[in-house]
Parts: C-alpha cells; structure tokens; sequence
C-alpha cells in the first residue's frame, strides 16, 4: 500500500487578499461550511422564484475531473450551472469567473472566493502561465469547472463566439467537456438589472465530449471551440428564440 504523501496547501502563507484572488487557493473547514450554506440557499432559491428544471442530468459525470460550459447571458448564469451538482463535490466546483468583474473590490472578493468558490480569470491580462495553472489544477486535483467561453455576458440573449482558451486547458486531455443550454436566464436577469424576475430556468446537458487526441496547439484549441460551440448550440430549444419583455 502506497505511504500517505502529506504536502502543504498551495495557498499557504499568502495575504488573505492573495489567497482569496489565487488560482491555486484551496478550502478549510470554514469556507466548506460557508458553501455547503451558500449553496443551500441558492438551490431554495433557484426551485421557488424560478422553478428550475434539469435536463439531461444523466450525462454528468460521476466523479471529477470535468468542465461544465453553458451560454452566458446573465449573473445568474453560474449559479444555474452548478445547481446540478451533488453536495460532495462542492468545495472541488470553481466557477471561472471574471476578475475584473468579481475580483476588483475586498467586498466583491470575499463574496465571489468565499461563497462562490469562484477562480479570477483577468480578461485583459490572462496570459499562457494562467491558463496552465487552471489545466495542472483540473486535471492532477482533481476538481470542477464552470465555465463560459464567451468571455462576457451576451447583450441581447444571443450567444456570442467562444474564445480558445478553454482549448488550452483540455487539449490533448481526457477531461470531459459537458456542453449545457440555460434557458430563460437573460429574460430572469438581463445585464441592466438589479433583480431577478420569476421567470423559469432550464438547463439543458448534453453528452461529455472528450479531447484526447487533439493537438495542443493553436490549431486544436480552435478546434476543440468550434466543436464545444456547435454541441452547447445544439442543445437550444430555439436558436433564435425571440426575447420577451
């Protein structure tokens, strides 16, 4: 039988602003029970103001690694997406979130770290070296991400291109990519307002898509987007469903 190989959490030692922003920061006891919290509240939430249904939970995976990856349209999005996932698995889910967004304030930190779980993801200054942070951490953790490859919120409920970052994190892997349609988040919540509408939510799971054999270069995460862009569409009710007021 293989020894007990104990090794120092990889946040150890940081600032407490440091370690809330860092990509490698890792749960105590504290912040599982603030998730566990969070999140039931959330799931109360989500079932009584928006009714929200689940479509094709049979295709999640049992166990991580794997990367969920949705149409983003709303701050409900995230949300949404992890509301699926089994309760063992939540200090292991990391919604990537944008860090000039979410990351920019003490106040807005401490709520997207703390509770969210959130991982920063700095659109203007995202370089190769994070990126490889994220895949190490996915793969050799193993944990879960949620993602939207879109880069921002869509402003009309329409998708917009994906971006090959999420290419870079799983070419050439055999981490699952599950492409999932949320239904009715932008009519909830679109990007002027303030509060949700009870408006119902579905989301809708594909089947887990795998990327083994593509190259890691830039020709393969153009690849891998196109292919994870094309399944997320195709779960679409309507793909030019009209919005209504």
């Amino acid at each position: 039988m293989d020894k007990w190989k104990l090794e120092p959490a990889h946040d150890l030692g940081l600032p407490l602003g440091k370690r809330l922003r860092s990509l490698q920061r890792e749960s105590g006891l504290i912040s599982t029970g603030f998730h566990l919290a969070w999140w039931t509240l959330v799931r109360g939430y989500l079932a009584a103001w928006h009714r929200l249904r689940i479509v094709g939970r049979e295709h999640l995976p049992a166990r991580p690694p794997f990367v969920l990856v949705g149409n983003h349209a709303s701050h409900l999005d995230a949300l949404v997406l992890a509301s699926p996932l089994p309760w063992r698995l939540r200090d292991h889910v990391f919604p990537i979130a944008a860090g000039d967004v979410f990351f920019e304030t003490p106040l807005a930190t401490t709520f997207a770290a703390g509770l969210l779980n959130a991982l920063p993801m700095w659109r203007k200054k995202c370089g190769p070296h994070d990126l490889h942070v994220l895949r190490e951490r996915l793969v050799e953790e193993p944990a879960v991400y949620i993602l939207f490859p879109e880069g921002g919120r869509s402003r009309d409920g329409k998708m917009m291109p994906f971006k090959p970052g999420l290419g870079m994190m799983v070419a050439g892997t055999s981490v699952p990519v599950i492409p999932c349609y949320l239904d009715g988040c932008f009519e909830a919540l679109r990007p002027n307002e303030r509060f949700p509408r009870p408006r119902k939510l579905t989301v809708h799971i594909g089947p887990p898509l795998r990327f083994d054999n593509a190259p890691n270069t830039r020709q393969g995460w153009t690849q891998i987007t196109a292919e994870i862009e094309a399944a997320v569409k195709s779960l679409a009710p309507s793909e030019d469903k009209p919005v209504v007021s």
